[in-house]
């Protein structure tokens, strides 16, 4: 196969064939997201995507609501060197919840759209991100923290990096 639209087009016979449920991407930015779509026979049912305070995609959720693909964030309560436990608007609003702060974070998600799968191995934290479905964030709370977005690609994948691309595809881009 070789490239992605080949692999899709594999995905898509697969599905067609009812050897799968649901097909989908990971990491399509919007542009690159428009551009699948309108080029594939079957549109991807999820694009699992970072997303998070942080880094919160405004844009990229539009063009997925367009081409009714479910987000789906692969990091959805950021972390890294934001240190999203240690702010205190999140804080308050966790506390006016008596949630914590990833609750909020998780339910920030939620109700933007988005899928979250947080990862923990531990039961009460586990338990702790099942507990989101019992509160609802204002308006208000939302805007604020849509306001920490930064507006930039993440730290954890840098897709429009150059060395990052050839470390993790391993081939010469250029002589």
């Amino acid at each position: 196969m070789g490239d992605y639209f080949s692999a899709w087009r594999a995905l898509e016979d697969a599905y067609e064939a009812g050897k799968l449920k649901a097909i989908g991407v990971s990491n399509f930015y919007a542009h690159v997201l428009a551009n699948f779509c309108e080029t594939v026979r079957i549109t991807p049912m999820v694009n699992q995507v970072e997303l998070h305070p942080y880094f919160a995609q405004p844009a990229a959720l539009e063009t997925m609501k367009h081409y009714n693909v479910q987000p789906e964030a692969w990091a959805p309560l950021g972390g890294g060197r934001h240190k999203p436990y240690e702010n205190v608007m999140l804080q308050r609003i966790a506390d006016a919840h008596q949630k914590t702060i990833a609750q909020v974070v998780l339910r920030w998600n939620v109700q933007r759209g988005v899928t979250v799968i947080p990862k923990s191995t531990r039961q009460e934290r586990i338990e702790e991100n099942f507990a989101i479905w019992d509160f609802s964030l204002t308006d208000n709370e939302m805007a604020q923290i849509n306001a920490l977005d930064l507006g930039y690609v993440g730290e954890a994948v840098k897709h429009f990096n150059p060395e990052f691309v050839r470390g993790c595809l391993g081939v010469k881009i250029h002589d």
